[in-house]
């Protein structure tokens, strides 16, 4: 069965279902990133607080090294860290969220198509 043998209800289903899928991908590709953001700022906390207080650090600003206090890096850093967490915890409650709603809207288009299909309803 081709979609164009579909009514028109369930092809709207089946658009909403491939939006909601895309949707998915792009939250996953997004808490990816920030989960390579936050494993990046630890690596960088690590070194940072290896560090004298007193020794030179340099800040990476666009193609620039800009000289640097350690402290306030690593001041930054740790906030950029929280920002970085709040916004992992968004994204997985959001793909949750599309997850449910994937899966519950697959299992309305089998049925749609089961009852349509079955010998019964021809």
């Amino acid at each position: 069965m081709s979609r164009q043998d579909l009514p028109p209800w369930l092809k709207e289903q089946l658009a909403r279902f491939d939006q909601l899928q895309q949707n998915l991908q792009t939250i996953i590709l997004q808490k990816q990133q920030v989960e390579m953001e936050l494993s990046e700022i630890d690596r960088a906390l690590e070194e940072l607080k290896k560090i004298n207080p007193g020794d030179t650090v340099y800040k990476s600003v666009g193609n620039l090294l800009v000289k640097a206090d350690r402290d306030g890096l690593i001041k930054e850093l740790v906030e950029r860290k929280e920002l970085a967490n709040t916004r992992i915890m968004v994204l997985t409650k959001q793909e949750s969220r599309v997850r449910e709603s994937v899966k519950e809207l697959q299992e309305k288009i089998n049925e749609a198509i089961k009852g349509r299909t079955s010998p019964e309803a021809q």
